[in-house]
Formats: structure tokens, C-alpha cells, sequence
């Protein structure tokens, strides 16, 4: 009831509910729409007058509104995660709309620059990498994928509702639609160290994974912690921990072919027609290599007990649906297929090999091109293993046995689960469950995260523990009256409400860099929270700076040349030098080698699922923006560019620096000083300039 009344309290004016007003247990409660609060200052948005109940309870108010320059910065950065360009400032000042502003900001929304930055918070959350991980960290060839399918998302608006259900179960619910099947990579994304003998273990590793990061990501709860016992916290108990699991118990990853059902049907066809052409070839060939490979998978095999190898060799159709994932995890290890069998053969069988090598190479030509593939989820079928409740969390020590549910505080109802001809139908229910506008979680969650990106903290600091144990948030009506309206006003649109937030004038306010003691950690936003650029960022507005970002979007991973001290751990440099300077998103993401400068400015690790970076200031971060082969060479680009814009002359040299370097023109003192600079300078001169301007704090922060 102290919540209702809290809100009651707000819509009638007599100010706004404290941290003292919130229930523990807030979050679990259904979303209310709260009256917009009367108050004395000027709002632009109804998210103002939130902000403002707050601030005037504690005789503050919001800072004066920022200039024009610093507004188009601060919302490129935000927006694009690019840096505006002198054209584009220029075009925002001389623009006497009184509507320039939200122009501005259409604008930058239906760029595809959006996506591209957008997409990076996801790919966080998503745990999202190309490789395995642990000691061997395999190459995952086609995991970029899933990252263009985000950008895509991103940028087509696609509702936030049905992105959820694409990720979870687009295979169940979207069958034939290659985009949902590629959404289903978000469940690929785990590490998993595919050499280990302790397959159980593993198959266990993985299924906390898809139950822990899916409870994080979507709906803000630490549900990991009642794998062992009740959560000590939150109203979630240790059952609700394994009937959540029980929805991904049959999971089956897959490379699933990107086929529309047409295109499917024609590479079915063609492909049935090239078999029958070979098969007896192809038969006599794999019986001629069987012995080989048998040979090459023997040491192998003798890493395993008998049962599990039992497995890997009985029929397929005798295995049950567990059997299924064991066996294709041990069948990594032990077997040879697609090994160059025939170099390891002499005589006989080596004219033999050739000679049924060779008929087949004349039929290749009949043979379908393989279609693109991607890493896909989907199930061991209709009938999933069972769940059972784990004993401390061992899976040695198996408890009762389970069947899915939902979280029983928040939906206490059964599911209702209806199953394919190939899948359970477990994974559709549940994306449902947290797709549903009833689902007190999700909308809160996602509509902080958003906050977050523009304010640095969002309205719950603890943006993926939206527990007991969590932080309370500090608005929390302002969170249930955005949860509101991206539902049901803006149909889950994550454009709109982006646009909400930075069309408000808390957004539009300056960075006034001062303290308050009423409110000494701008927690009630009194200012606009200066942030830093994170390394991503950071790295592009140095490319474009320079004049060399280069904005291909989409296709398979880049990567860029490493500090000669670092080893390669297989990173291969892109030969060429272009696609080098690619924007960031479009980096390799290696688990055990993440880009040096990425990790250096605070980039995750991408092993599980990271909510917020938190912003470190370090000796090594300064020392490598000053020393760094990579800034010095575009540093040296950057001068390159700016003598190929203007020439020589030392006042057009400053001003075209400055310009593009930090979005204004220097004021007379700093031209007086940076020309002189170039005057007595040496050789150099322009280069050193343009390497103090990619130096300078407000080259490297957004105010």
C-alpha cells in the first residue's frame, strides 16, 4: 500500500515519493501509470515535471539549457557514437526553426549511424563474441551475424516486444524468417570450452548460462542466485530457478542455413539431386576413409568413459533427447570429419582415393553452392530432457523433478505450452511470458537501460538488479510513467523513446561541472552528468577526425593491427587498410585477446552478461593516447588532412584543426597561442598540434 499511496501522493502535487516510499519489492509489482506532477518550473516534456517535483522539494532546479554547439555534440555522441561534423554544426546554427532542434534529432534517428551505436549496450548485455573462450577460445566464424541483425533491429525500430521473442524463440515463433533465426544467436553467445571431457558439467555450465543471462538481460533480475537455495533476497526460490531452466532444457544449437522458404526449397532440391547422382561414389569413398579416420580419432577417444562413446556411436534416431547433447558434444572431439584424409594414405588406397576424389570433383559443378549459415538456437525436439532441482547446485545431485514455470510472485499460473513437429514450444512460451505488457519487469528494465545511455546511471543504478538487493530508484513514478508510455502510447518503439528523453529539458540542460550539497552526486539531475567517451566512441571520433573512418556497414568482423608487444592469439589483421578503419562495432570480438584500446578504456569481456561499464581513469589510458603508434599515426593523418584543407597558412591551420577536432572555432587566445605554436614548433609542428587535440579532455568527454 505505501507504494499506492506514494503515487497518490504525486498526483495530487504534495510532492514526490523518497527512497523511504518504495516497498522492497517494487519492481515485482504490476506498472501504474502515475499523474504527471504539477510544478513551478518549465518543462518541455512530461519527464521534466518528474525531475522537477524532486529538485524543487529540495530548492533546486534545473541548470540553464546548453548551447547549440554543445547540444549537436552531445546528441551525435549519443545518438551515433560519432562526433558531428563542421557542415552539420554549421547547418544546426543557422537553422532558425523553432523546431531545429527535434529536426535534429529525426534526423540522427533515421541515420543507420543509430543502429551501429545502439547496438553496442546490446551486444554487452548479449554477451556477444566470436570465439569460445577458456584455453583453446575457437573461432565462432559467423557469430557477426547476430551482430548485424541488431543493427538492423536497431535501425528498422523494430518493437522492443518482438525483438525479445526473436531472440528467445524465433525459431518456434517465426519459422522460415531467416532474421528470427539469426536472433536466436543471443542464446549461442555462451562460452564453452568444447575440448572438456566433463561434458554433464558442461551441458549444466551452458544451461545456467541461458537461464542467467536471459533473467538479467530482459528483466533485471539476479536470478543466479537461487541456483543453490532460495535467493536471499528477492521473492524467487530455488524452484523458480529450475522451472525457469526447464524452458531451455532441450536446446540444440545449430549453423541453420539463411534460406527464405523458396530459396529452401530450391537448394532441397538441387541438393537431393547431387546426392543420388553420388552416392554410391561418396559411399565407397567414406568407407575407404573409415579405417583412417577411425585411427586419427582413436587417442581421442580414449579421453572419454564407454557410455559416452556408446553414444556418439548408436544410431541416432536411438538416442534419447539428453543422449542427443551429450553425444554431439563428445562427437567434437572425436571426430574427423572435414580432416584431409586422403594425405594420410599411401599406395592402393591413395590411387583409390584419388580416383573417387577426382569423379567427384567433375560433378561439383552440380552440386548447390552451401548457403550462408548462422549460429542458431533451436531444440533436441518436441520432447525436451527433464529438469530436475539440483541439490546445492550440483548436477550430481539430482532433486525433484521439474516441469517450466514462471517466476511464482509475478505470474504464479502455469505456462501454457504448446509444442512443434520439431520443437518443444517451451522457449515461445516463455519469450511470451516476458514479451507480455503485464510482465511488471521488462518495460522498466529496458526503458533504465535507455536512461542510462543518455545520463551515464540509470533511474535504478543497478540496471540488471532490479531486486530487493538492488539499488531503489531514484524517480521511481518517472520510471513507471516512461514504462507507460513506450508501451502503450509508443507500441514498445525504442525511437520514441529515445526521442522522449532527449527533446526533455533535463537532457537539454548544461554540464555546469559544479557541486551541490542538497544533491552532491547529481543523482536528482541538476546538470547534465559530463560522461566520457567509452573506447568505442573514443576510437571512431579519432578515425573521423583524421578523415579516415571508414562507414561500410554490416559483414563479417574486422581487425585492426595490434601493439607490437601483444601476441596475436590468432588475430589476424585485416589485409586491407580500409577495412581496418572500420567503425568499432565492426571489431573482432576475440574472449581471450579483446582489442587492446577497447579494454584499456573499460570494454567488457564479454564472458557474461555486463549491464553498465564502469568508467575507470587510468595512468596507462594517458599514456597510450600520448604514445600509441595508432593515435600518433592518425594524428599525423589528421595533420595531413587539415594542410590538404587549408594550406599552410598558420590561422587557417588552427581554425580548421580546432573545427574539426572539438566542433567550434578556437577563441582568440587559444589561436594566439596554437599559432604561435606552429611558428616555433619545427617540422612537426601541425602533427603535434592535431596530437594535443586528440588529447584534450574535451576531445575526450561529452558535456
Amino acid at each position: 500500500m505505501r507504494r499506492f499511496a506514494s503515487l497518490l501522493v504525486v498526483a495530487l502535487g504534495a510532492g514526490p515519493a523518497t527512497a523511504a516510499d518504495i516497498p522492497a519489492d517494487w519492481a515485482f509489482k504490476p506498472v501504474l501509470r502515475p499523474g504527471v506532477p504539477t510544478v513551478k518550473g518549465t518543462t518541455r516534456t512530461p519527464v521534466d515535471a518528474f525531475l522537477l517535483a524532486r529538485l524543487e522539494a529540495k530548492r533546486l532546479t534545473f541548470a540553464p539549457a546548453a548551447d547549440r554547439r554543445t547540444l549537436v555534440r552531445r546528441l551525435s555522441f549519443d545518438l551515433h557514437g560519432l562526433p558531428p561534423t563542421p557542415e552539420e554544426v554549421a547547418a544546426f546554427l543557422n537553422d532558425a526553426a523553432p523546431d531545429a532542434y527535434e529536426k535534429l534529432v529525426d534526423r540522427l534517428l533515421a541515420s543507420p549511424r543509430y543502429g551501429e551505436r545502439m547496438a553496442l549496450f546490446w551486444l554487452d548485455l548479449a554477451r556477444y563474441a566470436e570465439s569460445d573462450g577458456f584455453k583453446a577460445d575457437d573461432a565462432r566464424p559467423n557469430a557477426w551475424r547476430y551482430r548485424d541483425y541488431v543493427i538492423r533491429s536497431f535501425n528498422a525500430d523494430k518493437p522492443f516486444d518482438r525483438f525479445v521473442r526473436e531472440q528467445l524463440a524465433g525459431d518456434e515463433l517465426f519459422p522460415g524468417d531467416p532474421d528470427a533465426l539469426t536472433a536466436t544467436g543471443f542464446l549461442r553467445h555462451y562460452p564453452y570450452e568444447y575440448n572438456a571431457v566433463d561434458v554433464e558439467l558442461k551441458r549444466q555450465d551452458i544451461l545456467n548460462d541461458l537461464t542467467d543471462t536471459t533473467a538479467g538481460a530482459f528483466l533485471g533480475l539476479t536470478l543466479g542466485c537461487a541456483k543453490c537455495h532460495d535467493h536471499k533476497t528477492d521473492p524467487v526460490t530455488q524452484e523458480d530457478y529450475y522451472r525457469v531452466q526447464a524452458f531451455f532444457a532441450g536446446y540444440w544449437p545449430v549453423d541453420g542455413p539463411l534460406l527464405d522458404a523458396v530459396a529452401r526449397k530450391d537448394y532441397d532440391t538441387k541438393r537431393a539431386a547431387w546426392e543420388a547422382k553420388t552416392a554410391a561414389d561418396r559411399a565407397e569413398l567414406a568407407a575407404l576413409e573409415g579405417p583412417y579416420r577411425e585411427k586419427m580419432v582413436k587417442r581421442e577417444r580414449m579421453r572419454f568413459a564407454p557410455e559416452l562413446l556408446a553414444l556418439v556411436d548408436m544410431p541416432e534416431a536411438n538416442r534419447t533427447p539428453l543422449q542427443k547433447q551429450m553425444a554431439a558434444m563428445v562427437a567434437k572431439q572425436v571426430s574427423a570429419d572435414g580432416k584431409d584424409v586422403g594425405k594420410t594414405m599411401k599406395g592402393a588406397d591413395k590411387e583409390k582415393w584419388d580416383a573417387l576424389a577426382a569423379k567427384l570433383a567433375a560433378v561439383a559443378k552440380d552440386k548447390p553452392a552451401d548457403p550462408p549459415r548462422v549460429p542458431a538456437m533451436t531444440d533436441t525436439g518436441p520432447t525436451p530432457p527433464a529438469t530436475f532441482l539440483l541439490k546445492r547446485g550440483n548436477w550430481r545431485s539430482k532433486g525433484e523433478n521439474l516441469e517450466p514455470g514462471f517466476i511464482a510472485s509475478i505470474t504464479p499460473a502455469d505456462p501454457t505450452i504448446t509444442p512443434t513437429a520439431t520443437t518443444s514450444g517451451r522457449r515461445a512460451a516463455l519469450a511470451s511470458w516476458i514479451a507480455d505488457a503485464k510482465n511488471p519487469l521488462t518495460a522498466r528494465v529496458i526503458v533504465n537501460r535507455v536512461w542510462q545511455h543518455h545520463f551515464g546511471v540509470g533511474i535504478v543504478p543497478s540496471s540488471s538488479d532490479f531486486g530487493v538487493g538492488g539499488d531503489r530508484p531514484s524517480h521511481p513514478e518517472l520510471l513507471d510513467w516512461l514504462a507507460s508510455e513506450f508501451v502503450t502510447s509508443h507500441g514498445w518503439s525504442l525511437k520514441k523513446l529515445h526521442r522522449q528523453i532527449v527533446t526533455s529539458a533535463v537532457y537539454r540542460q548544461s554540464a555546469r561541472g559544479a557541486a551541490n550539497d542538497a544533491d552532491p552526486d547529481n543523482a536528482l539531475l541538476w546538470q547534465y552528468p559530463r560522461r566520457r567517451l567509452d573506447g568505442e566512441a573514443l576510437r571512431d571520433a579519432v578515425l573521423m577526425t583524421a578523415g579516415v573512418l571508414n562507414t561500410k556497414a554490416g559483414g563479417p568482423s574486422v581487425y585492426p593491427e595490434l601493439p607490437a608487444e601483444v601476441k596475436t592469439g590468432g588475430w589476424k589483421v585485416s589485409a586491407d587498410p580500409a577495412e581496418r578503419n572500420r567503425r568499432s562495432v565492426y571489431v573482432g570480438v576475440k574472449r581471450n585477446l579483446r582489442y587492446p584500446f577497447f579494454s584499456l578504456f573499460d570494454s567488457p569481456e564479454r564472458v557474461e552478461a555486463c549491464s553498465r561499464r564502469f568508467v575507470t581513469t587510468t595512468a596507462p589510458q594517458a599514456l597510450t593516447l600520448l604514445n600509441d603508434a595508432m593515435i600518433l599515426g592518425h594524428a599525423k593523418t589528421f595533420a595531413t588532412r587539415v594542410t590538404r584543407d587549408v594550406g599552410n597558412d598558420g590561422d587557417k591551420v588552427v581554425t580548421r584543426a580546432v573545427e574539426l577536432a572539438l566542433g567550434r572555432p578556437p577563441s582568440s587566445e587559444e589561436k594566439a597561442a596554437l599559432v604561435a605554436f606552429l611558428r616555433n614548433g619545427g617540422a612537426d609542428a601541425v602533427t603535434d598540434l592535431c596530437h594535443a587535440l586528440l588529447n584534450l579532455n574535451e576531445f575526450l568527454y561529452i558535456d
